[in-house]
């Protein structure tokens, strides 16, 4: 997803050369790999077909990074209960967390609460 948002849309031989170039040092994705994960992601409305160029589909994102990205951060803070101060706890613990996050989240919050006051 990451590729096609860069890109706007891309072909699966686009997409599965460009995982082939990433930093993994694993070997390459099989193209039907790329393929099957392709098609179950239009399956499932993140990207569609915008077109074709010769024998290969076109595909473009339909979901965006930044609700995409939301989502998956609902779905992480259901599996700790809704509680976000298991999630703090285990970023702090796990070194991922700095304290320059913390500010800066502090900073973010701030902001979030004095838009919900009531004028």
């Amino acid at each position: 997803m990451e590729f096609l948002w860069t890109c706007k849309e891309a072909s699966i031989r686009e997409i599965a050369e460009a995982l082939a170039i990433g930093d993994s040092p694993r070997r390459p994705l099989a193209y039907t790999t790329v393929q099957t994960v392709v098609y179950r992601l239009e399956e499932k409305g993140v990207v569609r077909r915008s077109g074709k160029v010769g024998n290969f589909h076109v595909f473009a994102p339909v979901v965006s990074r930044d609700k995409a990205q939301r989502r998956l951060l609902d779905d992480l803070l259901g599996f700790f209960g809704g509680k976000g101060k298991l999630v703090m706890a285990h970023l702090i613990e796990s070194g991922e967390l700095t304290l320059d996050d913390v500010k800066e989240a502090e900073g973010l919050l701030k902001q979030s609460a004095k838009r919900r006051k009531p004028q």
